[in-house]
């Protein structure tokens, strides 16, 4: 292994810190990964769901930050006989207010579509977001999103390779069994198949499973490498210079911290 691959054998939980580049990579290369597996008549689709952010949401700023389009300022009248200090001479000035704006994000996803039907929607693949598992418009839109696509007949695949945020995907902590439940998880929703879920636990020692990515009912189902996606995510982001003596949030237990530390230490 050179230094710039992944020191992790699955899951690396220190790509948590730059979601927004792995996020928007794992897309691009399950999309590619997929496309030539497919049926001819089947195209997998890069798609984005846009939603508002709201100022209150995004505070604290050291937890969560974003780059606004537009600031508003407001410069306050001069205050009329402003205190003068005696030691210093200087006047005590108003602030100018900073209108902090709400903020459009936009969250990419995978659609399987059949080109013979009109773009029918056959299977959706969804890498969770932060945004997918805290409070706000982000997991609106998710939740809303994935019922209408159950009520339209499609397939559902979900991956959370996060261990942040409170659980959103389909196989919710009341669904699986305590024993077997893992730090990451992927779960398939097949429309065949109304009445079950299909679990791939992946605890964070481990290797990411590959996982079956169903299709039409006269389909064979195509394949999904997790793990590849990963160590192409981590190779060609270059994020070798991540920072590991810097603690992540939420923390490693303390066996997993030496753990971690003993890999990135070997690469």
């Amino acid at each position: 292994m050179t230094s710039r691959e992944n020191p992790f054998p699955g899951m690396n939980p220190y790509l948590e810190r730059r979601w927004g580049d792995v996020h928007a990579a794992l897309s691009t290369y399950a999309r590619d990964s997929l496309q030539d597996q497919l049926p001819e008549d089947l195209r997998a689709r890069m798609q984005e769901r846009i939603f508002i952010e709201s100022t209150d949401e995004m505070l604290p700023f050291p937890r969560r930050g974003f780059s606004p389009d537009v600031h508003v300022y407001e410069i306050p009248p001069t205050r009329q006989g402003a205190a003068q200090s005696s030691a210093s001479s200087a006047l005590t000035v108003e602030p100018i207010i900073i209108q902090l704006p709400d903020a459009e994000t936009t969250e990419s996803y995978l659609e399987i579509i059949d080109i013979n039907s009109g773009g029918r929607v056959v299977t959706t693949l969804e890498f969770v977001s932060r945004s997918n598992k805290r409070p706000g418009p982000g997991r609106k839109d998710y939740l809303r999103k994935r019922s209408e696509t159950i009520k339209a007949g499609a397939n559902i695949v979900e991956i959370d390779l996060l261990r942040t945020g409170r659980h959103v995907t389909m196989a919710g902590p009341d669904r699986i069994p305590a024993k077997i439940r893992a730090t990451y998880h992927a779960c398939l929703f097949r429309t065949s198949k109304p009445h079950q879920l299909e679990y791939y636990p992946a605890p964070m020692r481990s290797r990411l499973p590959t996982i079956r990515i169903p299709l039409r009912p006269t389909d064979q189902d195509v394949l999904l490498d997790l793990q590849s996606l990963i160590n192409q995510a981590y190779l060609k982001g270059r994020h070798d210079d991540i920072d590991y003596d810097q603690p992540l949030d939420p923390p490693l237990s303390n066996e997993d911290t030496a753990w971690a530390a003993d890999l990135v230490q070997k690469r």
